[in-house]
């Protein structure tokens, strides 16, 4: 994140953003899908580098960890965005694409302040919209 000046955008209330929630934010021509994922709030890119498939469609789970052979350990739970297309993963907190250090996605600083979600960006947008996803598409 950029150590300038931050703009604060308002999504929306933290009642209408409740975990398991998406909200697809577009700033300009800029879409950014910010999530409660269990509580934690989250901001990235909405397009995967890939084929540009649209990541507020993509399933939320965990990843497999680096582990010794015959070994198997589960971490990063709901903190994995899947790309609906082909199944890229990235870490929602880092934008780090779970298969290549080379790869990822833009992520954002979201906070919950004053019982509101807000979004922390470097360019004042001149136009914002946000919109609802509907439970169950995602």
């Amino acid at each position: 994140m950029s150590t300038g000046t931050l703009n604060q955008i308002i999504v929306c209330s933290a009642a209408e953003l409740s975990p398991g929630r998406r909200k697809v934010v577009t700033l300009d021509n800029n879409v950014i899908v910010i999530v409660n994922s269990d509580g934690k709030l989250y901001g990235f890119q909405s397009r995967c580098p890939h084929q540009g498939a649209p990541l507020e469609f993509g399933s939320i789970s965990g990843a497999m960890k680096d582990s010794e052979p015959h070994q198997y350990e589960y971490g990063c739970h709901n903190q994995v965005v899947r790309c609906p297309l082909h199944g890229w993963g990235f870490d929602m907190e880092t934008g780090q694409s779970l298969f290549s250090s080379k790869v990822k996605i833009k992520t954002y600083e979201i906070k919950e302040v004053n019982d509101s979600i807000v979004l922390y960006v470097t360019r004042k947008p001149t136009k914002v919209s946000v919109t609802d996803l509907p439970v169950g598409c995602s």
